[in-house]
């Protein structure tokens, strides 16, 4: 289970004595219960925002005067609350601050990253059987940065990807099989990771097959609602 550790820091407290925190990033770390984390900008630059009657309303300073605030904060996976609270506890900022520990809401039904992303890379099989090029792009975040080497063309950028697959779909007569033969997925809580060799089949309008595969490593964005591509570098294995 998920739990986000709030490290919160006591302005009035002597941080001197203090142990460094690198060693328990590096011993969480490899022990896989650290997923991520960051030390957060002090309360002086925080910025409040409320709406009140459609007013947006924009306080500099933090939600709350208060001594204590919210340093940073890191993700952990753990086996249980009292794990999470062991991990807590070794924090060096639980000396002289405190730490405060909140189970991750459940996502009941949702699915987890990994399968997330073996999903949109199912929809875009789908979309390159239909040949539907709006289909496929809509699998990318707007800045994605695409980086395709075929047929001895560099091509590059999200426009030039969107002009390489409406070249492919308009020059077959029949949908495009995209065979993912080996496909490995790395996740974290923001970022995943996806390596694979992708076969593409399809007849072309000419008379002759396309076959052709691919080593493809693609870059993927938590963007809050889903998982989108913003970076993918393929390259045919054509006369590898």
């Amino acid at each position: 289970m998920k739990y986000m550790l709030l490290v919160c820091g006591d302005d009035t407290a002597d941080a001197s004595g203090m142990a460094p925190v690198e060693p328990w990033v590096e011993e969480l770390g490899e022990r896989g219960a650290r997923l991520h984390g960051h030390r957060l900008a002090l309360p002086a630059e925080a910025v409040t925002v409320r709406v009140r009657g459609g007013e947006v309303l924009r306080t500099d300073g933090p939600f709350a005067e208060t001594k204590e605030y919210v340093a940073g904060f890191d993700i952990l996976e753990c086996d249980s609350l009292e794990e999470a609270v062991e991990a807590a506890a070794a924090h060096p900022v639980a000396t002289i601050g405190a730490m405060e520990v909140r189970p991750f809401w459940p996502m009941g039904d949702e699915e987890d990253a990994e399968s997330a992303i073996r999903a949109r890379d199912t929809e875009l099989t789908a979309a390159f059987r239909a040949r539907d090029l709006d289909r496929a792009l809509a699998c990318y975040t707007a800045d994605a940065a695409v980086f395709h080497l075929a047929d001895g063309r560099e091509r590059q950028g999200l426009k030039a990807h969107r002009e390489a697959l409406r070249e492919l779909f308009a020059s077959v007569t029949g949908p495009v099989t995209r065979e993912v033969l080996d496909l490995r997925v790395h996740v974290d809580e923001s970022v995943g990771f996806a390596h694979a060799l992708v076969r593409l089949t399809a007849a072309r309008a000419d008379g002759t097959p396309l076959d052709e595969t691919l080593r493809v490593t693609t870059g993927y964005r938590d963007t809050g609602l889903r998982r989108l591509i913003t970076h993918e570098h393929a390259v045919s294995l054509k006369g590898a």
